[in-house]
């Protein structure tokens, strides 16, 4: 049984339940390491023995989309357990943390694949030539890539987890990476030899642009960011659209994993009585937690005088 306050479950009583977003979670991860780790080796083999550059840097790539499957998969264990002594709010916020560890991998990744791969382009030696066996399994890689981020990304929606969405993301990077992949090899077979060792500096750049895009996401909602102003203007129509609510101040938001925690002053009629009063604080509560992806809405009850009300 979820836990409840004033009739309602602490979680929302809206979208998927922690269960069903654990287990959803689970499954499409776990489709995502079968694939990856396929991905790796057969990638990584081909590469070498096909002296492609660029394809041993896309097999690094699926491997470091393995290595956040992993990330994925611990922080999923622990998102979902309720509230305990030591984190009240509950664990929502490891969620975060891991689409922060997927980004520092990623810009770890990328940043050592430009480290390794710029002296290939300025060293003047020639370079071995390229099987046509890398240039398939580029494209056989894109095509797996491409399936698995719709995959991922209709899963995470549906089950409202950005951590989820992060990893389709990430699948998503690693789609067009093995594009910019088969273009460089193609053009390497036709006789631009440095267009291969070209294409894993691409790849390269942009595995870290988009690891800090998901670095600086998560850090500002570590740091309680609160939320978007279209998000923040649906929840001031909420409350203000409670019966009984005359106004609101003091409305404050920040981000919990995927729900959002708020905070508020309402403004009432000041000759309520006070069980009157917490009957239109709930009814707003559950405005609120019944539209939004809302944790909880702490509120406050302000009393103002309405206009021709004796004093």
């Amino acid at each position: 049984m979820p836990q409840m306050k004033d009739g309602l479950p602490l979680q929302g009583d809206h979208g998927p339940g922690n269960g069903e977003r654990q287990a959803a979670s689970f499954r499409s991860t776990m489709v995502s390491v079968v694939l990856n780790t396929t991905l790796s080796i057969a990638q990584f083999v081909i590469g070498i023995l096909g002296n492609s550059a660029a394809l041993v840097a896309d097999a690094i790539h699926s491997l470091s989309d393995l290595l956040s499957d992993f990330i994925v998969l611990l922080a999923n264990k622990h998102s979902a357990k309720a509230p305990d002594d030591d984190h009240p709010y509950g664990h929502h916020r490891f969620e975060t943390a891991a689409s922060l560890a997927i980004g520092v991998l990623l810009i770890a990744v990328g940043l050592g694949m430009l480290w390794s791969g710029y002296p290939k382009l300025t060293s003047g030696e020639p370079l071995p030539p390229v099987h046509k066996a890398a240039l398939w399994a580029a494209i056989f890689t894109l095509a797996a890539k491409e399936l698995l981020f719709r995959y991922l990304l209709r899963v995470g929606r549906r089950v409202r987890s950005t951590m989820l969405i992060a990893n389709a993301w990430h699948a998503r990077s690693d789609a067009a990476s093995s594009l910019v992949v088969a273009v460089g090899i193609a053009a390497s077979l036709a006789g631009l030899p440095l267009a291969d060792p070209l294409a894993a500096l691409v790849v390269g750049l942009m595995i870290t642009r988009i690891g800090w895009r998901f670095f600086s996401d998560a850090f500002h909602d570590l740091t309680d960011r609160g939320v978007d102003a279209e998000t923040e203007a649906r929840i001031r129509g909420h409350l203000l659209d409670t019966p009984g609510v005359l106004g609101i101040h003091g409305l404050k938001t920040r981000k919990m994993g995927d729900m959002i925690w708020v905070e508020v002053d309402l403004e009432m009629d000041g000759s309520l009585s006070i069980q009157e009063g917490h009957d239109i604080a709930v009814a707003a509560r559950r405005r609120v937690m019944q539209q939004e992806a809302v944790l909880d809405v702490m509120t406050h009850f302000d009393p103002v005088r309405v206009p021709g009300q004796k004093s």
